[in-house]
């Protein structure tokens, strides 16, 4: 069996630990260790540690010496923020969206239907860190389809923060996630038209649905 090296041991840590805070597996508040991490993933603390050090620099843990490290909460306003960020950039790429050739258009929204589709059977499997991942896709396949690389590169920031706290959303009440894959497939619907106008309005309301359970 090959030897895991230092480097790909922390990276393996720092994906397994941000894809449980992400998911909502580690909820904001929660501790987590060390040796809790590393026993997991059958590696030393080292990387573990290593791990750790950066997801604090991203902001997601704060760490406290012997004692563990704590899930970062989701700030008090960082809601409202990642909505309304979320607003201007995804009504900004369907403005593009719209002017692609058909042929691109009806790739994009095949794939998008496939996307909602699967929200739909992860949202009956009882799945919500998998339909906490679907959902970011969708979104970010709109963005990335707008063509603005600065604005697909800032979408991804975005998009964890928003899969964070989707996933803490839809545990506090399951049935909103009924809601929120409806609203995906009315976004479809309007691109699919090359309907921006309604694209617009209902990319509000969707987000205002979010807003309400988060």
């Amino acid at each position: 069996m090959p030897r895991t090296t230092s480097g790909s041991a922390t990276e393996q840590a720092y994906r397994h630990v941000k894809s449980l805070v992400l998911d909502g597996s580690l909820p904001g508040g929660s501790m987590t260790s060390e040796g809790e991490i590393a026993e997991q993933l059958g590696v030393s603390r080292t990387p573990v540690r290593e791990a750790f050090l950066r997801l604090e620099t991203e902001g997601l843990l704060r760490l406290y010496p012997k004692r563990g490290a704590l899930v970062v909460p989701v700030a008090p306003g960082e809601a409202d923020e990642v909505l309304d960020a979320r607003l201007l950039v995804e009504t900004h790429a369907a403005q593009a969206v719209v002017r692609l050739p058909d042929a691109e258009l009806a790739t994009l929204v095949a794939l998008l239907r496939d996307l909602v589709t699967a929200q739909e059977a992860a949202v009956a499997d009882g799945d919500v860190a998998e339909y906490a991942t679907l959902d970011a896709r969708f979104h970010h396949e709109i963005v990335a389809a707008g063509g603005n690389g600065l604005l697909s590169t800032f979408f991804v920031s975005l998009r964890e923060r928003q899969q964070r706290m989707v996933a803490h959303s839809v545990r506090w009440d399951p049935s909103r996630a009924a809601t929120f894959v409806a609203g995906h497939r009315g976004l479809v619907d309007a691109l699919e038209v090359r309907d921006t106008r309604t694209y617009k309005r209902r990319i509000q309301r969707h987000l205002e649905d979010a807003r309400a359970g988060l």
